[in-house]
Order: C-alpha cells, then sequence, then structure tokens
C-alpha cells in the first residue's frame, strides 16, 4: 500500500458510519444508502490526492455523495418507500415514544423538498458550515440560507412535530 491508501483508510473507517447516516438522513433506503456511499468513496478514491488536498475532504466527499444520491434518483423511477430500518442508537427510555419521535421526524424531513432536507441534514447533522455547504450543492451561500430558512419554517409550522415538542416540555417539567 502507498502512504495515500493508508490516509484513505483512515478516512473511510473514521467516516463511514457518519456517512451512511447522512445518506439515509437524506431519503435513502438503509442498503441504498451503503450503496451510495461505497459508490461516494470508489470515486473518491480514484482521485484521493485531489480529494486530500481540498480545502475540507469531508465537504469534497459529501459533494460527491449528494451528487451520486441525485444522479441515481435521476435514473431509476422512485415510488412511495417506507423507511422502516434507520440506524438508531439503543434506546434509552421508552422503547416506544423513541420510534414515534424518529417517526414524526423523519415524516416532517419527508414533507420537505429535496433541496431543503439537502441543507438541513449537511447543516445539522453533518454539521457543515452555510459555505461547505454551497459547495457541496454548487449552489451561493445565499441560496443555503434562504433554503434552511424557509425549511425550518416549514418545520416549524408542521402540526405533528409542534405536538412533539409540546409532548417533550410537558414531559421535561
Amino acid at each position: 500500500m502507498k502512504p495515500d491508501d493508508d490516509d484513505y483508510l483512515g478516512f473511510v473507517a473514521a467516516r463511514y458510519p457518519h456517512l451512511v447516516r447522512a445518506a439515509v438522513l437524506l431519503g435513502c433506503r438503509r442498503h441504498d444508502a451503503e450503496d451510495a456511499v461505497q459508490d461516494a468513496l470508489v470515486r473518491c478514491f480514484g482521485s484521493w490526492g485531489r480529494v486530500s488536498a481540498a480545502d475540507d475532504r469531508d465537504a469534497y466527499v459529501y459533494r460527491v455523495l449528494v451528487n451520486g444520491i441525485v444522479r441515481g434518483r435521476r435514473r431509476k423511477w422512485r415510488g412511495e418507500i417506507p423507511h422502516g430500518d434507520l440506524p438508531e442508537p439503543a434506546p434509552t427510555g421508552d422503547p416506544a415514544d423513541v420510534v414515534s419521535t424518529s417517526h414524526s421526524i423523519r415524516a416532517s424531513l419527508d414533507r420537505l423538498g429535496v433541496e431543503q432536507r439537502q441543507v438541513l441534514v449537511l447543516r445539522y447533522f453533518a454539521d457543515l458550515s452555510e459555505a461547505q455547504i454551497a459547495a457541496v450543492l454548487g449552489v451561493a451561500p445565499g441560496t443555503v440560507k434562504s433554503r434552511a430558512s424557509r425549511a425550518l419554517a416549514a418545520l416549524s409550522a408542521d402540526p405533528a412535530l409542534r405536538a412533539l415538542v409540546s409532548r417533550t416540555q410537558e414531559e421535561d417539567r
């Protein structure tokens, strides 16, 4: 193996689960998310010298991942597909509450447009900056801000999430 191979393998070992989770949150089923991440990582391996020289390797790989998911959606029909098996952490409280909360949040994300969902997942799950998200999606930073603002407004107006927040606040008292 070359020194670049060690760097690549270290990156994959550290980031693979996080990339799969991001792909799931972007709307892929678990096995499709794993395929999308593997495709993105294979594409990145072919040009790892360029990827590792980038200012932000994570943003570069996320861009390859998002582009691959979008490209895959253009190629095949995407009917209504239930997302029943997201990789979730082990439940600590009542499993029914955890499942109910998870379903409510995913259902609310499903009601958002693809662009808005991408911005929210990249911002709040992948913890990328607005500039990084703009680079990943190939849009202006102002577009990222407006998509995030509209997405958050839509989520705050979602009655299912309002009920969830109210229930959570009551439980905390």
